[in-house]
């Protein structure tokens, strides 16, 4: 289970966009957090995966409170999530090939004899070909990296996948291609999910449940940068 208790987390000490906020999703489940663009969502998103540490409350990842964020969390915490942001552009080294960008958490994490099998497969599952591979992201569409970001996401086989707006600025056939490659990797692996989004049909077809952001205990009042 993925677990976070009170979290109070933003940017500003003296102004949280997140205030004592709750919530929890089962091992397995899809979860969607459904809300406007501001309300902070998208922070208590990158609470969850680790990647923002919140002024306080506490996140437990099956069982074990979070000891550390980005970097300083134990790798493997950090390595149980598979992140998928909005915008591609700004989550993707612009220098680097799309083989290299979804081989980068293999070696980071010094599996490196991995990567060759591992993309290759993974580049089948998301629909890009090993043309496209060769291309930077300057070289490809936007749906096109969207598919190199979540088959990165995916390169370590996450437990959590955590999908931030991901297919917000993607086009019908695309979003139905990406949610379809996450749903398959969720029944092969029993994975849980974290969507947020403001599309409420998407939501409610894509997950288990979608929780309103307003129902939230204690969710910040005032909007803030997402």
């Amino acid at each position: 289970m993925l677990e976070l208790s009170r979290i109070t987390a933003g940017y500003e000490r003296r102004a949280p966009v997140v205030r004592d906020v709750s919530l929890t999703v089962a091992a397995g489940e899809a979860v969607g957090l459904l809300g406007p663009s501001g309300c902070g969502k998208s922070t208590l998103a990158r609470v969850a995966a680790l990647l923002h540490r919140p002024y306080s409350g506490t996140v437990v990842i099956d069982g074990s409170p979070a000891h550390g964020w980005r970097h300083r969390a134990p790798r493997e915490q950090r390595t149980a999530f598979g992140v998928v942001f909005q915008q591609p552009r700004l989550s993707a080294d612009p220098r680097m090939r799309l083989a290299d960008l979804i081989a980068e958490p293999l070696r980071a994490t010094g599996r490196r004899e991995e990567a060759g099998g591992r993309v290759d497969e993974l580049a089948r599952r998301v629909g890009l070909s090993a043309e496209l591979l060769r291309r930077r992201p300057h070289e490809v569409s936007d749906g096109q990296l969207q598919r190199a970001c979540l088959a990165r996401a995916l390169v370590l086989r996450p437990r959590w996948l955590i999908c931030d707006e991901m297919t917000a600025m993607l086009d019908a056939s695309t979003t139905a291609a990406l949610v379809a490659v996450v749903e398959e990797y969720r029944e092969e692996t029993g994975a849980g999910l974290l969507t947020v989004g403001h599309d409420r049909t998407l939501l409610n077809r894509w997950c288990d449940r979608t929780v309103r952001w307003e129902d939230l205990a204690g969710a910040a009042a005032t909007p803030a940068a997402d």
